[in-house]
């Protein structure tokens, strides 16, 4: 079973992602932040490393699909592929920081990556106010996402909004701004029990 955690930069995808591997036994796969080579070039310069960018994450979670595939355990995953489609290669996109040409080509491949790729079993969507997010990311403290400019951080909680109002797979949003789930053990109790509600049908 493949279970997506999907969110905005700060929304707190890495933490339930955690939390909910240990409360259920589950793989958590975590998405490359620390040994991505492009990313702090790309937050110093976005329209130069775009491309670049975008084009690892496209090929590091296209590996981590096959693997989750083969796979006989439950994965919980930090951030999907389809978000790096939708969400930020559609900003970057928009935002005039991929040129057509390169836009396209990220498209044509994973287009043709869609032949092996299925939705999640379930996705949960962390909702995020702007706010909300700066001050998470401020929090945490990650040099090279100090830098992120509230234009390019809107743009992407649009994207998510209107992907995930025509998502078509199973899914739970979650109010990440009213819930404190690392330090409420009731706030991630009613995670989980919408969470076994979907899955097992309890409750």
């Amino acid at each position: 079973m493949h279970i997506g955690i999907a969110g905005n930069i700060g929304s707190g995808k890495t933490t339930l992602t955690t939390l909910l591997a240990r409360h259920y036994g589950w793989t958590p796969k975590f998405e490359s932040v620390t040994y991505n080579p492009y990313l702090s070039d790309y937050y110093a310069d976005i329209k130069r490393w775009s491309f670049a960018l975008e084009m690892y994450f496209l090929s590091q979670r296209l590996k981590d699909v096959i693997e989750i595939g083969k796979s006989d355990d439950v994965i919980i995953q930090d951030r999907t592929l389809f978000e790096g489609v939708h969400i930020f290669v559609a900003n970057n996109y928009a935002q005039g920081n991929l040129s057509e040409r390169d836009y396209n080509t990220y498209m044509d491949t994973y287009n043709v990556m869609m032949a092996v790729v299925r939705q999640p079993d379930l996705m949960i969507y962390l909702k995020s106010s702007i706010p909300h997010l700066v001050s998470q990311i401020q929090k945490r403290g990650r040099d090279y996402e100090q830098g992120i400019s509230i234009e390019y951080l809107s743009g992407l909680n649009e994207r998510y909004e209107q992907w995930i109002a025509s998502y078509t797979g199973r899914l739970i949003t979650v109010d990440a701004d009213s819930l404190d789930f690392l330090n409420r053990p009731e706030d991630f109790a009613s995670i989980t029990d919408r969470i076994d509600a979907e899955l097992y049908g309890l409750f």
